[in-house]
């Protein structure tokens, strides 16, 4: 069994991988991930492209840099709920992604089964 401290560090992964995807090449998260009939031309679009992928990045280091207890794992899963309702909402309600961004929903899921095994890592660490 891995370790809480192993499995919240495996939690920051997804962060800083499409993180860091989004801050380097923000015009490629958009042309690869944006339904062609949504995109948007000029500048701002990359530039906030690149402020997310920022946010992502500061959001894995906070998550490196933390001692997760049980309650930080199960606040953290509870908390990503809403990205899911994200993840259905823009491509199948309002299709604003394709299904390249898949990748956010398979990084979603990830994180939250790491936050339940990180929780169960430090409930038995606890003991």
């Amino acid at each position: 069994m891995l370790s809480a401290t192993t499995l919240q560090r495996m939690i920051a992964v997804p962060f800083v991988t499409l993180g860091g995807w989004a801050l380097v090449a923000p015009q490629s998260v958009l042309d690869l991930g944006v339904r062609p009939e949504v995109q948007v031309t000029g500048p701002l679009a990359p530039l906030l492209m690149g402020c997310f992928g920022a946010q992502a990045i500061l959001c894995s280091i906070f998550i490196l840099t933390s001692h997760f207890t049980r309650y930080s794992f199960a606040v953290y899963g509870v908390a990503l709920l809403p990205f899911f309702w994200f993840n259905y909402h823009f491509y199948f309600v309002q299709p604003v992604v394709n299904a390249v961004m898949a990748v956010d929903f398979i990084g979603n899921v990830i994180m939250l089964v790491l936050c339940v095994l990180g929780w169960r890592a430090a409930v038995a660490e606890a003991r």
